[in-house]
């Protein structure tokens, strides 16, 4: 059976509008249900892409948007913890069990479902056992399921590479909690093509896929790439545990939260693999792809920018 009508949950946040853009490439039609219809507006330009306006945590809204699609992909979830339809459980565990039931009351057999790599019960943060329950019960539920465990995800609209060169701009020294986390990062537009090939590949169900980059790099080493390839080379000082975890709290106090404790506890645990990137797909590697995003963030490509538009 040919799957053409895809509902992607999360599919206007960065890995879904990366999703969509290859699914309406190849001709699937997509709906995309979202809150906040502006934050979707790139997709609204894409000729088999309906953004629908509905509150997935609503079981009815979520089940109308379910029916008469031939796969769902569920690609929600948050970094960081909070009450209500935000928090870890209700984003990861209580949208899982939700888009279950609405799979199973539509009569939609295929399911892909993003996770996260060392996702566990047992896990050390809150954000990885969240994310290991909801692992459970895809798996327990009976559907066609295929999970995905990525590392760190990176791409031109990232919010990690691009945080480094961010903070890199601004401050004149970074100072960096859990300098030695190990991680291996992995490149958008690799982890979508392998959503689109399981949607292809019905033996690809029942089967769990870890996603890693073809390179590992500690915490220190990807801030001080980021500064080399912006052009704001900067000092780095790396935290010990105690002061990374005085930085973590009182970075939860700020209305923007860029780390927490929990983020430190899921560092705890190296975010890499040593299994083959699968379906034959060569990951693309860092030093390949972020330059072409990242390099235009130097101040010599900014006074070019300037050039150009004084047409000089």
């Amino acid at each position: 059976m040919q799957l053409t009508n895809i509902t992607i949950i999360g599919g206007a946040g960065f890995v879904g509008r990366h999703l969509c853009q290859q699914l309406a490439a190849r001709g699937y039609r997509v709906r995309v249900p979202t809150r906040d219809r502006e934050r979707a507006k790139p997709l609204i330009l894409l000729p088999t892409v309906d953004v629908v306006v509905a509150d997935v945590h609503d079981p009815a809204a979520l089940a109308a948007v379910i029916k008469g699609s031939d796969a769902v992909i569920n690609l929600a979830g948050v970094l960081h913890d909070a009450r209500g339809k935000r928090g870890f459980n209700a984003a990861h565990v209580g949208l899982a069990q939700k888009v279950v039931a609405a799979c199973r009351a539509a009569n939609v057999r295929r399911l892909l479902h993003m996770s996260a790599l060392a996702a566990a019960p047992d896990a050390p943060s809150a954000y990885l056992r969240s994310k290991g329950e909801a692992e459970r019960i895809v798996r327990e539920s009976g559907l066609d399921v295929t999970i995905f465990r990525p590392s760190v995800i990176f791409g031109p609209d990232d919010s990690f590479l691009n945080l480094f060169a961010g903070l890199a701009r601004l401050l004149p020294v970074l100072v960096l909690a859990s300098p030695g986390a190990r991680f291996q990062p992995v490149y958008v537009e690799d982890v979508v093509a392998t959503f689109v090939h399981a949607l292809a590949d019905t033996g690809t169900a029942g089967r769990s896929y870890d996603l890693c980059g073809p390179k590992r790099y500690t915490l220190r080493e990807l801030a001080a790439y980021v500064c080399r390839v912006t052009g704001h080379r900067r000092p780095i000082i790396g935290l010990n545990r105690a002061l990374s975890w005085c930085q973590a709290y009182a970075m939860e106090w700020l209305p923007m939260k860029l780390l927490t404790r929990d983020n430190l506890r899921s560092m705890t645990i190296d975010s890499v693999c040593d299994s083959t990137f699968p379906f034959g797909i060569k990951p693309q590697p860092l030093e390949a792809v972020a330059p072409v995003w990242l390099a235009v963030r130097t101040p010599r490509a900014r006074y070019q920018r300037f050039r150009d538009i004084a047409g000089r």
